[in-house]
């Protein structure tokens, strides 16, 4: 939570020294334009079914978040959209969060935040682009920061735990 929220502020700060932002390449887009094409491609369906969403959308937000799979608890799923909660490892609060998959991207939004201008899609400029990629039973997902650096985990999220 605390780096999505530096990551959020500085994207603000940048912003307003940046390009305009009707020019200014999206995170999706700057690493889309630079990534590599390999065969993971046919492994990431534009649409997902329900229950591969609720994989990766667990995968991802664990791996954002740096929690374990089996602390991400999915709540509900609205359309495309899968509504999850964790407990915060500072507090022991419970953080919430949305998160939309598709097309090889993992988007998520932050949700009961004081701030209201923090809940918002994390696909702006300045927000880490988070991929995923389908291998069988485990969910491959890198994360590009900002500064153009990358963090890889694989999840195993096998589709029988997703059914419900």
């Amino acid at each position: 939570m605390r780096r999505a929220l530096i990551l959020t502020v500085a994207a603000v700060a940048l912003a307003a020294c940046g390009e305009p932002a009707e020019t200014a390449a999206t995170p999706a887009e700057k690493v889309a334009a630079t990534a590599p094409v390999s065969d993971a491609v046919a492994q990431s369906p534009a649409v997902l079914t329900a229950v591969d969403l609720r994989r990766v959308c667990r995968a991802g937000l664990a791996a954002i978040h740096g929690q374990q799979l089996a602390d991400i608890e999915l709540t509900g799923l609205e359309g495309q959209v899968v509504n999850a909660q964790w407990r915060a490892p500072v507090d022991g609060g419970i953080m919430k969060a949305q998160c939309r998959a598709g097309d090889g991207l993992v988007v998520w939004k932050p949700l009961d935040l004081p701030d209201p201008e923090a809940v918002r899609w994390m696909d702006q400029a300045g927000d880490a682009v988070v991929r995923y990629v389908i291998r069988g039973e485990e969910i491959e997902i890198t994360q590009t920061l900002p500064d153009g650096t990358t963090q890889q985990a694989m999840m195993p999220v096998r589709a029988e735990e997703e059914v419900s």
